[in-house]
């Protein structure tokens, strides 16, 4: 079920958005869905990437546990996919 919400746009905004709608051969309710559906992803991504940021955060406040910045220098220097990873011994 669709349901209509309003937003208020002064006329530049709604005369831009009128005139990129007609260069895409759109319609301007499409290219608003469009950007909103764009920043609702961008977003959440951002706020989900937060969260696992403030668990590892949380991890380390309680474990302790971290990889040195030498210990995964000499990992990369001698890369290979099937190396051990130093934060997973």
């Amino acid at each position: 079920m669709s349901n209509s919400l309003a937003v208020k746009l002064d006329d530049t905004i709604r005369e831009r958005l009128r005139a990129l709608a007609e260069k895409r051969d759109r319609s301007p309710h499409w290219l608003m869905k469009a950007a909103i559906l764009e920043y609702l992803d961008r977003e959440e991504t951002i706020e989900r990437e937060r969260a696992e940021d403030e668990a590892r955060w949380q991890e380390y406040l309680l474990t302790g546990a971290a990889v040195t910045h030498e210990d995964v220098a000499a990992w990369l220097e001698n890369y290979s996919p099937d190396a051990p990873r130093p934060w997973q011994r």
